[in-house]
Order: structure tokens, then C-alpha cells, then sequence
């Protein structure tokens, strides 16, 4: 299933996409998709639904994140080899763990805000899982069936914020807008290898990253094993997995997001995103 939340801001309805591409209501079914929605009971329901019976949904509204009301928005740094040597640091021997504020979190078209102050902001496609199960100290072979599904994730960033104003990443990684995610989430049955999805982002059209989830230094399944070590992860909870080269850090020179940019991204299997800069 491809399951969305869709509205106006605030005042979202859950929906899926079917097989033609048609966007379907599922008010009649659940309140809203929260990490409770996303229990193996609830999308067993949701999977024996006939996606023919539900109303279908005219025009095309605003989508939301996939996901509301989460505990946590947790992400991996530097989990691309090649990315990692583009910004010039070492190849990372175990996960880095950083945490991004839920208030980051937005539809995967809604405007990205320049923050005020801002003189480096940067984009990053990435994949993220949604947490379906509780997870805590699960092992790599176990965490996969502790996943709902998989999303695109664009880890919007303000490199000076996170590397020049001291401290820890996260004030560079959390302001309004910062994680668009969607437009849809993709059970794991749509997706037939999570280590091998093409993964793109555009910048005013032109290319800036090319890459595939075959590239990661620790996998999906690594990833959230680890992450479960350090934290529980409950039902609903985000966790983002880095991405490929190709940012602006990385350019030479560096180059950054102005106001009235367009980026454009998307993984195989799981849609795309566009976002327009706009000033906080």
C-alpha cells in the first residue's frame, strides 16, 4: 500500500494511492495515520480493504507527512562513503546519531523556509523507514520486521548552524520545514529491496545528486538495530539514513539555497518532492 495524509495543513485526512495512481479516502477506516495506524494489526485491515470501495479523492490536494503525532525524528549522519569524502570526513566506523525536532517535519511539496541568519543552506535525499513495531535492543536481523514502511525524506540543513555555531548538529538540522517527508509511505511489500533504490535531487533543474541505497555504509536493517540500543523506538517514530553525494557542501566551490530555488527529488519506488525556498 501507498498511504498518505492529505489536506490542508492542520486538518489532514488518511488516504491511500492505488495501483492506477488514484487518490482514495480512508476516514471511514481510521482517524488519522499515527504510529497506532501503522501496527501490523492495523495495516493487515488496511491490506484486506478493496481500495475500489474507498471514495476517491478529486483534484490534487496538499499532502502531508505520512506520519503525525511521532515520539521522536531520529537521523543518520554520513552513511555514504562518497558523501562523507565530500565534505571531507572520515569514514564513520560505527552510525552517527542525530536528532532532527518533530516541528521539522512537513509535506513533501510544502515551501522550505530560509532561516533567519541563514548563509549556507543545504539539501540531502534520503530514505527513511517509519517504525511500525516498538523497537528496543533488536538485532540486525530482526529490526526490518519492526519497520511499517519506507518514505522519501529531504534532511534539509543549515551547515553554518551545524558546523560553525558550535555545539551539535541538530540546531543545524531542526528548524521549521527542515524534513519533508512523503508523499507517501510504501509498506515494505512495495518495496523488494530496500539496499537497492535509485535516489536522485534536482536544484533548479539541474542534477546535483545521483545515487542508490546499495551504497550505504550500514544498512537499513544496521541502522535501526543500532539506533534501538541507544533509545526505544515507538510506533510511528522517523528514522532518516543519510544521503549520497552531491550537496552543496560538497561542491567547489560550495553552493547553497536562495530564496525562489526549486529542489526536486525522489527514490525509486516511493514518489517525489518538490519544495520552493522561501524566506522564514
Amino acid at each position: 500500500m501507498k498511504l498518505v495524509r492529505y489536506g490542508e495543513k492542520g486538518a489532514e485526512k488518511p488516504g491511500l494511492v492505488d495501483r492506477s495512481g488514484q487518490l482514495r479516502d480512508l476516514s471511514a477506516h481510521l482517524k488519522d495515520l499515527t504510529g497506532e495506524a501503522y501496527s501490523p494489526e492495523s495495516l493487515k485491515k488496511l491490506a484486506a480493504l478493496d481500495p475500489a470501495s474507498l471514495p476517491a479523492v478529486s483534484g490534487k490536494p496538499r499532502f502531508g507527512a505520512p506520519v503525525t503525532g511521532i515520539s521522536k525524528f531520529v537521523a543518520i549522519g554520513l552513511n555514504y562513503s562518497d558523501h562523507a569524502k565530500e565534505t571531507g570526513a572520515e569514514i564513520p566506523s560505527e552510525p552517527i546519531i542525530f536528532m532532527k525536532a518533530n516541528t521539522s517535519l512537513s509535506g513533501p511539496n510544502d515551501p522550505v523556509e530560509k532561516p533567519r541568519g541563514s548563509t549556507k543552506l543545504d539539501w540531502e535525499v534520503e530514505i527513511a523507514a517509519i517504525i511500525g513495531t516498538r523497537a528496543k535492543y533488536v538485532s540486525e536481523a530482526d529490526a526490518l520486521n519492526h519497520v511499517a514502511g519506507y518514505c522519501v525524506c529531504n534532511d534539509v540543513s543549515e551547515r553554518a548552524f551545524q558546523i560553525e555555531r558550535l555545539g551539535q548538529w541538530t540546531k543545524g538540522k531542526s528548524h521549521d520545514t527542515f524534513g519533508p517527508l512523503g508523499p507517501w509511505l510504501a509498506t515494505k511489500d512495495e518495496i523488494k529491496d530496500v539496499q537497492n533504490l535509485s535516489m536522485w535531487l534536482d536544484v533548479n533543474g539541474q542534477r546535483r545528486q545521483t545515487g542508490s541505497t546499495k551504497t550505504m555504509i550500514f544498512s537499513m536493517a544496521k541502522c535501526i538495530s543500532y539506533v534501538s540500543q541507544f533509545m526505544t523506538l515507538l510506533p510511528g517514530d522517523v528514522i532518516t539514513t543519510g544521503t549520497p553525494p552531491g550537496v552543496g557542501l560538497g561542491m567547489k566551490p560550495p553552493t547553497f539555497l536562495n530564496v525562489g530555488d526549486v529542489v526536486t527529488l525522489g527514490i525509486e519506488g516511493l514518489g517525489e518532492q518538490r519544495q520552493e525556498i522561501v524566506a522564514a
